[in-house]
């Protein structure tokens, strides 16, 4: 690690102090915000997208004195990466309180929530989510491989690939894949970022399982994204790419039980 000196210091924090100024200013917004929605709970739906899109741009602070600290003093800084992350959880979070975090479930299991967010059109749903994404590229990115949190993006990475899906209006899915709809293009688009990620999301849990933890409720929560790809295909009247899934689906969850034997015929030897 480079020796810092005092003037190279004095010149990071100078350089940082209009982004931490803006961080605090979120901060400060954030809780006004919080405070209001105890006071009226009417569109607390809109508020909670507000402050989800106010923590990306509070992560995009943090990255960017990340990036100083690496032009003026030579090394990365994890004190506001951290921060970056934790602005992205609680980006999802409040995304995942307006619509639900639920996986492999029909559509009727979270419509009703989703009531709150009719107002909100086709274009302003995936602006978020393509947000969200970036965000997420540029964090992990800028931790680079030999971090400590790789693993953990793997969660991060999931719960995005499921508010990306349950932002998504099915309800007016029919009209909006009309080619002649305003909102097509934009629809088309969200649902191929819908099925990529979750296809991902899967995959990386199977990862996450074989090459780190080795716990089943990962590889559990792999499949359960499989499962909820394959219900996106059978909705939208794909049969081939749903059975395509579907055997994926079927080979893991063979593997799953088998290993769940291996694990449990050790405990039952010894009785």
């Amino acid at each position: 690690m480079p020796k810092i000196s005092q003037e190279e210091r004095h010149q990071y924090f100078e350089r940082i102090k209009p982004y931490k100024d803006a961080t605090e200013a979120i901060l400060a917004r954030e809780r006004s915000i919080l405070s209001l929605m105890q006071k009226d709970p009417n569109g607390i739906a809109y508020k909670k997208l507000t402050l989800a899109d106010e923590m990306l741009n509070l992560a995009s602070y943090y990255l960017v004195m990340n990036g100083i600290s690496q032009s003026v003093l030579g090394v990365k800084n994890e004190e506001p990466l951290n921060e970056a992350r934790k602005a992205l959880y609680k980006s999802i979070i409040y995304l995942e309180e307006v619509v639900t975090n639920f996986i492999d479930v029909p559509y009727f299991d979270y419509a009703e929530k989703l009531k709150e967010l009719d107002g909100l059109n086709a274009e302003r749903r995936y602006a978020l989510i393509r947000k969200l994404g970036l965000a997420i590229q540029l964090v992990e990115d800028a931790y680079g491989d030999n971090t400590k949190w790789k693993w953990a993006f793997v969660e991060l990475e999931g719960r995005f690939a499921t508010v990306a899906k349950n932002i998504f209006d099915l309800k007016n899915a029919v009209s909006n894949f009309d080619p002649r709809s305003p909102d097509y293009e934009i629809s088309v688009y969200h649902m191929r970022t819908i099925k990529r990620l979750l296809m991902q999301a899967a995959d990386r849990y199977r990862e996450k399982y074989e090459l780190s933890t080795n716990r089943i409720d990962d590889f559990k929560q792999a499949i359960n994204y499989l499962g909820a790809l394959k219900r996106i295909h059978i909705l939208l009247g794909e049969r081939d790419e749903a059975e395509t899934v579907k055997k994926k689906q079927d080979i893991w969850s063979a593997k799953l039980d088998a290993d769940q034997k291996k694990k449990e015929s050790p405990i039952i030897s010894k009785k």
